[in-house]
């Protein structure tokens, strides 16, 4: 049977139909399949450390240390003192107890840390460094001679820090708040929140207390007085 207009025009008439189909669904079907949608870039934000935007700042995410760095050797070393490479072995506990003062009669520097101790090298808060003066070879017997301004290097983990001294304390052991001025996160300032790296570099006054008449000693035969130095970082670099 016949149709009833020409063939010709079946052509046009369905081309006129997807058109208007492709058009009701909208201008991206038209135009061919839908790009996958664009999310918007966060704004940019700076840190309280950064010097600009920090879009401009390259982003570095250093290897995680899995040790500990309290619980890591280190050395010490004392330019002004004629102290270098001394061991400082960390341990748990406080500042000239049973455990520290047998570190300490090897001849090494102890570090304190946990509960009653204090941080690690590097650390925001307090490392807290004791050595005998004159006993297991003195490592420390120039001590007090230190003076401000004057810098320490500690050396861990292939990390070198530098501190300044700011400061010189005494500590007395029959003085529980002198103690808890030593033992601080931030030295001299028990309940305080630290909000830098420090150390605290103590030894004896041993000859300064007898020189007195102060023949005082406690349970490991420390003196009653003890002289603190106190510094502050200053610079963290790698170990040569």
């Amino acid at each position: 049977m016949p149709l009833p207009f020409p063939s010709r025009a079946v052509p046009v008439v369905l081309a006129g139909a997807v058109t208007a189909l492709l058009a009701a669904c909208g201008p991206s079907a038209a135009a061919g399949p839908a790009a996958p949608p664009r999310t918007a870039a966060a704004p940019a934000t700076s840190s309280p450390f950064s010097t600009g935007p920090a879009s401009a700042l390259p982003v570095a995410t250093p290897a995680q240390d899995p040790v500990d760095v309290r619980t890591r050797e280190s050395t010490l070393s004392i330019p002004s003192a004629g102290i270098s490479g001394l061991r400082v072995v960390p341990y748990e506990g406080t500042t000239d107890d049973v455990p520290g003062t047998r570190i300490q009669d090897r001849g090494h520097a102890a570090s304190p840390y946990g509960k009653r101790g204090g941080v690690g090298p590097g650390q925001v808060g307090n490392f807290l460094v004791t050595a005998h003066r004159l006993s297991a070879g003195g490592p420390l017997r120039d001590l007090p001679a230190v003076a401000e301004g004057d810098t320490v290097t500690v050396t861990a983990g292939g990390v070198e820090y530098t501190y300044e001294i700011t400061a010189t304390r005494k500590t007395s052991f029959r003085s529980q708040r002198s103690l808890d001025e030593q033992r601080a996160a931030v030295p001299g300032s028990p309940g305080a929140t630290p909000t830098q790296a420090m150390i605290t570099i103590s030894t004896c006054a041993t000859p300064e207390d007898h020189a007195e008449g102060n023949f005082w000693s406690d349970a490991q035969g420390n003196p009653e007085h003890r002289i603190d130095k106190i510094g502050v970082l200053r610079k963290t670099a790698t170990a040569p």
